[in-house]
């Protein structure tokens, strides 16, 4: 049970208002909802699905009239004193069944009402007073009608969203009848005060002020379910718990969002109007169901504005985009641009916040520009019997989008090409059709060529669009003679034969001719392939003559069949050949003799059996080769002595010993052996049977000596003397090498100085420029020994940088005859005492040079250090001047290594 306390106010208008609950009889729940009129009140009631025709009872009939429709009317004027007097019980009666509900009006001034209606609409907000139900049941007799204390359903509680009022603000107060008799505590549980998000409602424990301690937001949360409880001091319950419905009222505080800021969207050209385009869609995230959700669109520019500023309109409720009018054309506009608006509370320009997205309309391409000939005529020349050749290459112009099926170009050919010599394919890239020869093209047959070429696209045109005159062009080729090769007629010819022709017998006449009929030209012929060298051909008539004699058993006769191929030569300007093959097949004649098959044979000492089967081969065919007849010769006179041949069949024969031991050797037995030609051919052959020791599975034991038996006399001499030949040889090499290696070690240094380049001593051209050290006595460096210091120069001339005189040093002694290796050692060992001698000057000992003089144009030979010093220089300049100083570079100029 709710009521709404007021502040008294006098007046003679109410307004009624009424909670109804009722309960069917099965305990099934029934909703029933009251609306307020002025004078008046609906009671509205549900039978939920039990369809029995429902008739209203007023327990004051006096004061108040109900309709059958549900609506109750004051029949008289009442005061703020009689209006609480008044009871009022509202009773609906089932007629079918007799159930009844009932339910108590409680009456409230309705100035007040209206009041506080008008500060509800104001702030959406609820207040008064919410009072818990009675749990038990009070019975009072109210004109014979029972009146049942039911539980109320609280209305929910709307509350603003974004409230910029003081907080805490009161929102209603919860009240208990049982706070008159003793002290209660109240209570709200659930989200939103004791669970999360906790904090935003509180309640005056004493007062039961229910209140609300921050601004909400309903796109956050759009209502709060809680439960009020009521308790003593003691924390007994003294209520049921009430539910309380906290509704968060949306205001208009979010601006439409597009789901996208740029929409992409296509439309045929030439598209008619009412045609769909697309559909944009943008959300706001308040309340749809009330105004400030509800959003309207609209288009605000269209860019560009052609043919006309109204190409397109829009759905203002779904967004939906379609033409209104005509004139899309993708060769004048190929796309539009639309700025779109969202605008809430439905669309009000003055209320309604707003915003914009941006539609991209492309305006496809459709077939309704056919390719049309940049030329009437094309013209094209190409070289006869050359294929593959493009000859011209056709030129459109089309308007629609290129690489598009609408734009890509077919070309057909449909006149002047009855043999199919022709194509014209499309250059993928340029979409120009390129006139190709696809088939040999002879002058002598047609000069020219004009062909009528057709241009369509890969898809037909649109509807209505026909092909003009300039889609259809003439191509004239002309056809260039060249000089073709000349042919031989029939290639290959075949002619046939006998073997055995003679040289210098005619064969056949085997001439080309040549197609350029238009051209005087003399053929000339020439044996280009003749593998057994058996033909001759004259150059002037092609006449064929043999210059050996055709064997059909050669090796170059491959089933019977030979072949030689001639060239034809013409005189043109370059000249052009051709050729062709002559294919002679030979027929067989006896022209060769049979012989025995197999030529050797083994048989042991005492043959088991004692014969074996032969047979005979023959180069010819049948009927020039088998049957056979064979027959063993007269000499020497032990052949008929000891064996005998017997003809198994026409092919086969078998040669048998007639003794019973046969001594181990090797054994040739002429046979006669006659073929069954017209002229029968006899040969006689040798067979030879090596007789051999056998073991006792019949297999020869003694191999090797038969082998050996088997080599002539001639033959073992020839292996012997080869062997001897080959030993001498190596004797002689072996001597040879002996004496040189010994003439080596007991030869002299007899070497020319000019031709000797090695490090030893070496002949430098001379300096010059006056220089007074011309001339060397070599002979000093073999006996350094034997040099007089006063033979060398006067008495009293020194050289600054000259040894001074006091005792030497131990130098080693040369021998008066050294071995022209000792040389090397020599020097290396006075190097060594030169380098250990404290009294030499830093130079090398062993040389020793003449004063120079003054005025000298060539540098001091003291300005070359020795090798101690040598780092200082650079010497790798040696290596241009020769083999002969190459030596000298590497020992100056190399590194330490």
């Amino acid at each position: 049970r709710v009521r709404i306390a007021s502040r008294p106010r006098q007046s003679i208008r109410c307004l009624l208002t009424v909670f109804l609950s009722l309960s069917l009889v099965t305990s099934a729940s029934i909703s029933c909802s009251v609306s307020s009129l002025p004078l008046s009140l609906t009671v509205k009631f549900v039978n939920c699905g039990q369809g029995g025709l429902v008739q209203f009872e007023c327990s004051n009939p006096s004061d108040f009239r109900i309709e059958a429709d549900g609506v109750v009317y004051a029949l008289r004027p009442f005061t703020v004193s009689t209006l609480r007097a008044v009871p009022l019980v509202i009773v609906a009666r089932d007629e079918t069944n007799q159930q009844q509900w009932q339910t108590q009006v409680r009456l409230t001034h309705g100035e007040e009402s209206l009041e506080r209606e008008a500060v509800q609409k104001h702030h959406h907000m609820y207040e008064g007073n919410i009072w818990f139900p009675s749990r038990q049941t009070d019975s009072s007799s109210v004109g014979q009608l029972k009146r049942m204390k039911r539980d109320w359903v609280i209305p929910p509680i709307n509350v603003p969203e974004n409230s910029r009022g003081e907080f805490p603000q009161d929102l209603v107060r919860i009240r208990s009848d049982n706070d008159k008799n003793r002290s209660l505590r109240y209570s709200v549980t659930g989200p939103g005060a004791d669970q999360p998000p906790t904090g935003i409602f509180i309640i005056h424990p004493i007062s039961g002020e229910l209140s609300v301690m921050k601004p909400l937001d309903r796109e956050h949360i759009s209502n709060f379910h809680l439960r009020a409880h009521a308790v003593d001091l003691n924390g007994n319950q003294v209520e049921s718990p009430i539910d309380i419905v906290i509704n968060v009222i949306d205001m208009n505080d979010n601006r439409p969002e597009f789901i996208h800021q740029i929409w992409n969207g296509t439309i045929p050209e030439g598209s008619k109007p009412g045609t769909f385009v697309m559909t944009v869609t943008s959300v706001d995230k308040d309340d749809p169901k009330t105004a400030n959700g509800m959003l309207r669109y609209k288009i605000v520019s269209q860019n560009p504005e052609s043919p006309t500023s109204n190409m397109f309109t829009i759905n203002n409720k779904t967004g939906g985009i379609i033409t209104v009018a005509a004139g899309l054309d993708r060769e004048k506009v190929p796309q539009y641009t639309l700025i779109i608006q969202a605008t809430d509370m439905e669309g009000n320009p003055m209320y309604g916040l707003s915003n914009t997205a941006t539609a991209v309309i492309k305006v496809t391409d459709i077939n309704d520009n056919p390719p049309e000939f940049t030329a009437e005529t094309f013209f094209g020349e190409v070289p006869e019997n050359r294929v593959n050749v493009i000859v011209a290459n056709l030129t459109v112009t089309d308007k629609d989008q290129p690489n598009t099926p609408a734009w890509n170009t077919v070309y057909k050919i449909t006149g002047g090409d009855p043999t199919g010599r022709f194509s014209v394919p499309t250059d993928p890239t340029t979409n120009e059709g390129l006139v190709t020869v696809v088939k040999p093209i002879d002058y002598e047959i047609s000069r020219t060529y004009v062909l009528t070429v057709v241009a369509v696209n890969e898809v037909s045109l649109a509807r209505g669009i026909h092909s003009p005159r300039q889609s259809t062009a003439t191509v004239s080729i002309r056809v260039i003679d060249v000089n073709e090769s000349p042919n031989f007629e029939p290639n290959p010819k075949l002619i046939k034969l006998e073997e055995g022709m003679q040289p210098e017998s005619a064969l056949t006449t085997f001439t080309a001719q040549d197609p350029d009929r238009f051209m005087q030209q003399t053929i000339r012929y020439t044996r280009l392939s003749d593998p057994a060298n058996w033909l001759r051909i004259d150059p002037n008539t092609g006449h064929i003559t043999t210059i050996a004699v055709l064997d059909r058993e050669s090796p170059y006769v491959k089933d019977n069949m030979y072949s030689a191929t001639f060239l034809a030569s013409d005189s043109g300007i370059p000249p052009a050949s051709g050729t062709g093959t002559l294919q002679i097949f030979l027929l067989d004649i006896n022209d060769n003799a049979p012989h025995v098959y197999p030529q050797e044979t083994e048989m042991c000492e005492k043959p088991e059996p004692n014969g074996f089967n032969i047979t005979a081969l023959d180069g010819d065919l049948s009927p020039n080769a088998g049957p056979f007849a064979f027959e063993l010769a007269n000499r020497p006179s032990d052949i008929q002595r000891n064996w005998t041949i017997t003809r198994l069949s026409g092919d086969f024969a078998q040669l048998s010993l007639k003794i019973g031991f046969l001594e181990s050797g090797i054994y040739e037995i002429p046979i006669i052996i006659t073929d069954s030609g017209n002229l029968p051919m006899s040969n006689t052959s040798y067979l030879r049977v090596k007789v051999c020791q056998c073991d006792h599975n019949g297999d020869c034991t003694d191999q090797q000596h038969i082998v050996a038996a088997g080599l002539g006399t001639g033959a073992i001499i020839a292996i012997l003397l080869c062997i001897i030949i080959l030993l001498i040889l190596v004797l002689l090499f072996v001597v040879w090498m002996k004496r040189r290696d010994k003439e080596r070690q007991a030869k002299q240094l007899l070497i020319d100085p000019e031709d000797d380049v090695r490090d030893n001593i070496l002949k430098y051209d001379e300096e010059g420029g006056g220089e007074e050290d011309q001339d060397y006595d070599l002979s000093q460096l073999q006996q350094p020994d034997t040099i007089e210091p006063d033979a060398i120069k006067p008495v009293g001339i020194r050289r600054m940088d000259e040894r001074p005189l006091h005792p030497e040093p131990q130098y080693p002694i040369r021998s008066a005859a050294p071995h022209p290796g000792d040389i090397g050692d020599f020097i290396n060992e006075g190097l060594k005492a030169a380098d250990n001698d404290p009294t030499a000057p830093p130079y090398d000992s062993l040389l020793v040079f003449d004063y120079e003089g003054s005025g000298s144009t060539a540098g001091s030979l003291s300005s070359l250090n020795s090798s101690s010093s040598g780092g200082d220089q650079d010497y790798d300049y040696l290596n241009d001047w020769g083999p002969r100083f190459r030596k000298l570079a590497d020992m100056y100029g190399g590194s330490d290594d």
